[in-house]
């Protein structure tokens, strides 16, 4: 299912941006149009929730230029996204963390051979009921709230300064790649697990209602969600030890917002994109106009630097 309300929220971007890639006649690169012109056919991409708005964007933008290519989006998680992708079932994959190693092997074993492009940074947001009298959280209290051993269920166990209330957990489900950035990165498990005594949903929209509409309420999801909610809902800052830093486009490129500032990808199928023009045009046209569509997505775009990166990948990838 898609995440309907934020995707209503950046319809409005969606056709601002389109009108002003028609007027400049292209993307950032300055060949969209070139690109996606005579083009038609389909697009299969599904994976991560959280990117998800941005691979949404890319085909709603194309669309503009081009209505015979038909993008689907789908949103089924990082690793409900690589299982049908290493199945031959999508042309590409969108990701919240880069392809385990076992992922890899059964794209291998199925002879899907992939190309891993960064599109966006992403600031992983700890929310909390906006009435809930919490600021910020250091990285061992984190650890104590959501490691799998946690018996933790009252603020006050964390801090005697944090108020006596119960806490209502929810996060996202285990084929979700923001679960596994949680479990491996932030919380480092070595079961790359958390506790499970949460509401747990793939649809971040969910996870958002959840903590707005429950005291004590705690739970984590991408940047972008927080944005689009920050009138129902208070971000934590988080302590990794300089302090307390809130989530921003700023702190996560400085990489001041560790350990939660991660790399979000799509992974495309090089035989598809070389075999299938609908594909590869609506991948070149992604990566040209990467900059608006991350401001459509309100996510935070790669550096100049990253970007370079992710261009010379794209190069290599009819190689």
């Amino acid at each position: 299912m898609k995440s309907t309300s934020l995707r209503r929220a950046i319809v409005p971007g969606i056709a601002a941006l389109a009108l002003a890639l028609s007027a400049c006649g292209g993307g950032d690169a300055g060949s969209g149009s070139d690109t996606a012109s005579g083009v038609s056919g389909s697009v299969a991409v599904d994976g991560s929730s959280t990117v998800f708005p941005m691979s949404d964007a890319a085909s709603e933008l194309l669309s503009e230029e081009n209505p015979d290519i038909e993008v689907s989006v789908g949103e089924s998680g990082t690793g409900g996204g690589f299982e049908a992708f290493c199945a031959d079932k999508t042309d590409i994959s969108d990701a919240s963390r880069p392809i385990k190693e076992e992922e890899a092997a059964i794209c291998d074993e199925a002879g899907i051979e992939y190309t891993e492009l960064q599109v966006a940074t992403d600031a992983l947001t700890m929310v909390v009921h906006p009435d809930l009298d919490v600021d910020c959280l250091t990285v061992d209290q984190i650890v104590a709230l959501w490691g799998p051993d946690s018996t933790v269920t009252n603020w006050s166990e964390l801090d005697p300064s944090f108020p006596d209330q119960e806490i209502s957990l929810f996060g996202p489900g285990t084929d979700s790649g923001t679960y596994d950035y949680m479990a491996a990165d932030v919380i480092g498990a070595e079961s790359e697990t958390t506790r499970t005594d949460y509401e747990a949903s793939e649809d971040d929209n969910v996870l958002v209602q959840g903590v707005a509409g429950t005291e004590g309420a705690t739970g984590y999801f991408g940047y972008t969600y927080y944005e689009e909610n920050a009138d129902s809902l208070k971000a934590l800052a988080i302590d990794s030890g300089n302090g307390c830093v809130e989530p921003s486009a700023e702190t996560a490129q400085a990489g001041e917002y560790t350990p939660l500032a991660r790399p979000l990808f799509i992974y495309v199928n090089k035989a598809k994109y070389n075999d299938n023009e609908a594909v590869a045009a609506y991948v070149d046209f992604y990566i040209e106009n990467l900059a608006t569509i991350a401001e459509v997505g309100k996510f935070i775009p790669l550096s100049d630097d990253l970007y370079s990166e992710t261009q010379t990948a794209l190069e290599g990838i009819s190689s």
